[in-house]
């Protein structure tokens, strides 16, 4: 294995400029794509537990102002900083005069009567733009540098194959200057030209496979936060915006 490693980095070596410039350029997605799926992967791993975490919390304790307080220790959850916002903006409402319920506390008293529907409607309508807000800036954060992924997947095979093109014809082109077509003419020429494909394929396979399985996890997230935020804004329809009605 020893020697065959060192005939493969003696053949980059004495590649052309141009095949040469085209390793370079693959080592390059290589090492950025791979970058990325390390960081991705800890982060979106990350993510997921400690979104689960606070999802189990939540239910299980259904007080706003504790699961705040978990909230914010759980700050890699996207379901957890959008309670945060959701739960600052009820915040907003309690200020100005609709009451703060918990999600397990009764229906308001009377005190909710002096808050107009129209208000309240409002107050509802503000909760769910900040929800959905900061649901797709959660989103935003989780698809950051998974697109490049894509790209390297779908470029470096043919940045690859134009660096073994172009060592093919400059191997032929040595031939007609030789005027010989042996094997020994040929051969080193084509197998240097061929290094830069399967160097394109190695930097793929595994970009695809890695933006697929980013995309899936994505997608997950992205519905439990649809999930979630259709689940906090049921309560707080129920406990807050139709408290007047329970009045």
């Amino acid at each position: 294995m020893g020697p065959h490693r060192l005939d493969v980095i003696e053949m980059i070596l004495n590649a052309g400029l141009m095949v040469q410039f085209v390793m370079l350029l693959l080592l390059f997605f290589s090492i950025t794509s791979w970058a990325i799926i390390l960081i991705k992967f800890f982060y979106i791993r990350k993510a997921f537990r400690q979104s689960d975490m606070f999802i189990e919390f939540f239910w299980k304790s259904r007080d706003f102002s504790d699961a705040f307080s978990k909230a914010k220790e759980l700050s890699t959850s996207p379901i957890a900083r959008v309670f945060r916002i959701g739960y600052m903006e009820l915040k907003k409402l309690s200020r100005s005069g609709i009451p703060l319920k918990d999600a397990a506390a009764s229906p308001a008293s009377s005190e909710s009567d002096t808050v107009s529907l129209s208000t309240r409607i409002t107050g509802f309508d503000n909760v769910k733009r900040a929800l959905r807000r900061t649901s797709n800036t959660e989103i935003t954060k989780l698809t950051q540098m998974v697109p490049f992924l894509a790209t390297a997947g779908n470029t470096a095979p043919f940045i690859g194959l134009f660096g073994t093109v172009w060592g093919i014809m400059n191997s032929f082109h040595s031939i007609g200057q030789r005027g010989s077509a042996s094997l020994a003419v040929v051969a080193p020429g084509i197998s240097e030209a061929l290094i830069a494909t399967a160097i394109g394929l190695a930097v793929a396979i595994p970009s695809v496979i890695a933006f697929n399985y980013f995309t899936q996890k994505i997608r997950v997230i992205e519905s439990e936060l649809q999930s979630f935020s259709a689940d906090f804004l049921n309560i707080v329809e129920r406990d807050i915006l139709l408290s007047k009605e329970a009045g």
